[in-house]
């Protein structure tokens, strides 16, 4: 993740972009992977971030977690091949809710929950089905909205139980994020 702050930078104050990555290590416990300050949050910035990342020795990456920035997804497509790319389940349940009308967004939300907290994928397949069937008349932009995003905010079902909760979102950089604020 990144945020923006301004800075003094050649006599003048610029905006610029704090870019850090935290991972989670095969014990289960969180490291900072890096913090960097680049000029903005554009595919070269999270490229040549990434690009830097791999120079100081990141390797066996299987799974990256972001939120839905194109550019910072390309960035990890290119320079982490192989890895799955998770979409956070908090971001995007922000941009389902955002195309509900308020009475109906705590029944979705808790829809929603069941299934990005599934057992595996074949029963959060089996809850977003249903979810889609029920309400696809009643809010079509908000089912379409979680229909494209379901694969890729699944993709921490594919590994062990124990590390889903602290992969399914960016909470854990977001948190970092306004320490540093």
């Amino acid at each position: 993740d990144a945020i923006v702050i301004k800075a003094r930078k050649l006599g003048r104050v610029r905006s610029q972009s704090i870019m850090l990555s935290v991972g989670i290590n095969p014990d289960g416990h969180r490291e900072i992977l890096g913090i960097k300050i680049g000029d903005s949050e554009t595919y070269e910035g999270w490229h040549e971030y990434c690009s830097w990342l791999k120079s100081r020795g990141i390797r066996g990456v299987d799974l990256v977690v972001s939120d839905c920035h194109s550019g910072l997804v390309r960035a990890i497509q290119e320079q982490f091949q192989g890895a799955s790319w998770q979409r956070c389940q908090t971001h995007l349940t922000r941009n389902i809710l955002s195309a509900v009308p308020k009475h109906l967004q705590p029944e979705i939300h808790s829809r929603l929950r069941s299934i990005f907290t599934a057992s595996d994928l074949e029963t959060a397949r089996i809850l977003l089905n249903a979810t889609l069937e029920s309400y696809e008349d009643q809010v079509p932009k908000a089912m379409e909205t979680l229909e494209n995003g379901f694969d890729d905010a699944v993709a921490v079902l594919a590994l062990p139980e124990r590390y889903r909760r602290k992969l399914r979102t960016t909470n854990m950089v977001e948190r970092l994020n306004q320490e540093i604020r």
